[in-house]
């Protein structure tokens, strides 16, 4: 099969001893292309995505600020984001959380708002995490449009949020979230998501697939996610890796 990891932190440092075997590790798995999230640490670091995508050809980045992160934004910070913007194929992950609260919720909003102007100005597509917030998520998203599409990254929502998500252009990434037990909700999303609009991630390193639960994420395990999601979908596995190989060449304008 060959496979795209379309969402994955190779920068965090639960990578630090063995980023380099991970990454091989994901190639003899069948993961041609990952993307590597660019949000880090926040600022004033931008480039954590992109330094890996330098290094290897078949390792795309994304820029942006993460919603903890938005209280460290400032106007530097967007004016060096719209320089690496070209650079990346797309702005993320950004949105909005209200679990952790670690960043004003106002704050956050402002932060998004000004990251979906830059998306829209740079001709590129968003990656949105939102958790806790999917209300006032689809609110902004109402508001400011998505000219150039976007993915519902690591959706854990159910058939109403997937639909709600659908309807204003979203793709939907299923995780490690779709092989869990308890998690029949997303894996009725994941039976009911068109096929053209359906992609694939590890979130790497955090949520680990059955039967990795409680070990660190990597983009190989990706294969266990494949796997749940088929059958989810009643396909085949190798199904399910073409389309979502095809989806996600098709968003980020890749030939």
């Amino acid at each position: 099969m060959r496979l795209v990891d379309s969402h994955c932190h190779l920068d965090d440092d639960q990578f630090a001893d063995d980023r380099v075997a991970a990454i091989e590790r994901a190639r003899a798995a069948g993961v041609e292309r990952m993307v590597a999230i660019g949000t880090g640490g926040g600022p004033p670091d931008l480039e954590a995505g992109l330094r890996l995508a330098r290094q290897y050809s078949f390792i795309y980045a994304t820029v942006g600020v993460h919603p903890h992160d938005a209280a460290k934004a400032t106007p530097e910070t967007f004016a060096r984001l719209a320089e690496l913007a070209p650079e990346a194929v797309a702005i993320g992950e950004i949105g909005l959380d209200y679990h952790y609260d670690f960043s004003p919720r106002d704050v956050q909003r402002r932060v998004f708002v000004e990251q979906l102007a830059l998306a829209a100005r740079s001709r590129k597509p968003v990656v949105i995490h939102t958790r806790e917030a999917w209300d006032d998520t689809l609110a902004v998203i109402r508001e400011h449009g998505l000219p150039f599409g976007g993915i519902m990254h690591c959706f854990t929502g159910g058939p109403t949020e997937a639909r709600q998500a659908l309807e204003l252009g979203f793709h939907l990434s299923f995780g490690g979230i779709v092989t869990f037990p308890k998690a029949d909700a997303v894996r009725e999303a994941a039976a009911l998501t068109p096929e053209d609009r359906l992609l694939i991630e590890t979130d790497a390193p955090y949520l680990a697939p059955v039967p990795h639960r409680g070990k660190r994420n990597e983009p190989a395990f990706i294969v266990e996610t494949v796997r749940r999601l088929a059958e989810a979908r009643a396909v085949a596995p190798e199904h399910i890796a073409a389309v979502t190989t095809g989806n996600f060449e098709r968003l980020f304008r890749l030939g």
